[in-house]
């Protein structure tokens, strides 16, 4: 099998053009943009639109010694059609701020999203979740936390947050998963990493 031949990187597009076409709570940009084609031409120049939504960290709480999971149900507008219902069980999550790391991002969320902390923050991967017209790139995490005392509802008043936390069963979120009561991307990809690492986290902890 012949190898993967080397990808094309950021100097093989060049853009002429960009301009804001909206700026509200996000921001749409129309880019005139050309790139290299795999023939070793140019295809373009063309135009895009560009949904800037920035970088975002989602954090899977997990709870190794109760084996629960931690989730959040929130509104999602974006979901306002979907028929079971537009509130989504979904990960701990925000936005990346100026200055901020990931991991920070991580720290804050969970703290005003859940009121607790994790006590170790493991990557799981990051991915581009809609490269064919927006920017948003999501950082996942997994966060082991004592679950306890972790319940109730959360988020700030000023960021028009009201967001409530379900614990289950790692079986009772297989479950969810399979019909497709849990149905967004980061949640998905988060539990399936679960499902697959369990028993060598758990074995990592015990050791």
């Amino acid at each position: 099998m012949p190898p993967i031949p080397p990808p094309f990187q950021i100097k093989d597009v060049e853009v002429t053009d960009r301009s804001t076409s909206f700026k509200g709570f996000f921001t749409i940009e129309q880019l005139t943009l050309k790139h290299r084609t795999f023939d070793g031409e140019w295809l373009g120049p063309f135009t895009r639109e560009l949904f800037r939504r920035g970088e975002a960290v989602c954090v899977l709480l997990f709870d190794p010694k109760r084996q629960t999971v931690v989730l959040t149900e929130q509104f999602r507008v974006g979901a306002i059609d979907d028929e079971r219902s537009p509130w989504l069980l979904e990960l701990v999550a925000g936005m990346v701020e100026d200055g901020e790391t990931w991991q920070q991002v991580a720290q804050r969320e969970t703290q005003e999203e859940a009121g607790c902390q994790f006590y170790q923050l493991i990557p799981i991967c990051d991915y581009w979740v809609s490269p064919g017209g927006c920017d948003e790139r999501v950082m996942l995490y997994c966060g082991l936390i004592d679950s306890e005392q972790v319940g109730g509802v959360h988020g700030l008043a000023q960021e028009h947050e009201d967001i409530r936390l379900v614990t289950l069963s790692l079986e009772e979120a297989k479950q969810a998963l399979a019909d497709g009561v849990i149905n967004n991307a980061a949640a998905i990809i988060a539990l399936q990493w679960l499902q697959l690492h369990h028993k060598q986290l758990l074995s990592e902890l015990t050791d």
